[in-house]
């Protein structure tokens, strides 16, 4: 833990600039870089690969605007499984939240890649804190996690909650939850974060775990109550909800990132190259103001810190997958 509380403090202010090698030394810049995503269109990490994407134009790394191609399905695997055959020039990315590389080798049993040997890690985009929020089904005097798990404890037959898919990082959170804190809250898997929203606001169900920014409008609108938040620190989207930590519940702080990998074998001028645009195109505003609109925080690494950052958090989840006793088989 105290490396990723080191790597998380120092993330906002890592830069390639200065000790990756530089952009000279790639034999030539690409033409046109493609980046897989295995999400639908329209989603929070769709936005980082195309915001990102469009500011690669004009790099040392890319002439032009890199093309986004999704390729949804299997939980984002689909994307990583393209990406081990692809080219190792350079010319193929794949963005990937570290879900798909850090937790899901602990959920299934035969994973067709192997994130330490397939893929190279090249730069951490963006990095989304995720929330708990309850909807009208729970009463208004519900104003925190403890009185939520007073709630549900009081009301089994209605205390569940829902996430965007199963053995998703938000699925996780809310499962540790009601272990940790001996509560019954049975889990609603959804097909991404928008039909579980809908239902929150609807009262099919009691309360959602999900990116935190998902949240936001319906929140704001006072359809729901966001009451939690996953982040060290509270989201600068709604700096009014206390985050897990605040409220007695530090194990639940999480942030998950998303990250552009490369296929192994890709020269480290390369990695290099690829790191220093993506770093330089985060930094623009333009960027910057459209992820937070999608309730990303834009933040940079190293291809090192991005690399020890997957390692460490597959080990710290490793153990919590197993004290949940969920595989993708189960």
């Amino acid at each position: 833990m105290q490396t990723r509380r080191q790597f998380m403090n120092h993330l906002g202010y890592a830069t390639a600039l200065g000790t990756l090698t530089p952009w000279s030394a790639m034999a030539q810049t690409l033409e046109q870089v493609k980046i897989f995503y295995g999400f639908p269109a329209g989603s929070a990490g769709d936005s980082v690969a195309r915001r990102v994407g469009e500011k690669l134009a004009g790099s040392s790394y890319t002439r032009n605007a890199a093309v986004v191609e999704n390729k949804p399905g299997a939980g984002g695997r689909i994307a990583l499984e393209a990406l081990k055959g692809a080219p190792t020039d350079g010319s193929v990315l794949t963005l990937s939240p570290f879900s798909c590389t850090s937790i899901y080798p602990h959920i299934y049993s035969k994973l067709s890649y192997d994130p330490t040997k397939d893929f190279v890690a090249v730069s951490i985009a963006a990095v989304m804190h995720h929330g708990l929020a309850v909807g009208p089904l729970v009463p208004a005097s519900v104003k925190n996690v403890k009185d939520f798990l007073a709630w549900a404890k009081a009301n089994p037959g209605q205390a569940n909650y829902g996430s965007p898919a199963a053995g998703s990082t938000p699925h996780f959170i809310g499962a540790l939850l009601g272990l940790n804190n001996g509560v019954d809250l049975k889990h609603v898997p959804y097909r991404g974060s928008i039909p579980g929203v809908t239902d929150v606001v609807g009262g099919q169900i009691a309360s959602m775990v999900t990116p935190s920014g998902d949240f936001i409008p319906n929140h704001k609108a006072g359809k729901l109550r966001l009451i939690a938040t996953s982040g060290q620190a509270r989201s600068p989207f709604s700096p009014e909800v206390p985050t897990f930590a605040e409220q007695g519940f530090p194990e639940l702080t999480t942030e998950e990132w998303f990250g552009f990998y490369a296929p192994a074998k890709t020269p480290a001028s390369v990695v290099a190259a690829a790191n220093a645009a993506i770093n330089t195109a985060i930094k623009e505003k333009s960027v910057i103001d459209s992820l937070a609109v999608v309730g990303l925080i834009a933040k940079g690494s190293t291809a090192a810190e991005m690399a020890a950052s997957q390692q460490a958090e597959a080990d710290r989840w490793g153990p919590l997958v197993k004290k949940i006793g969920f595989t993708a088989e189960s």
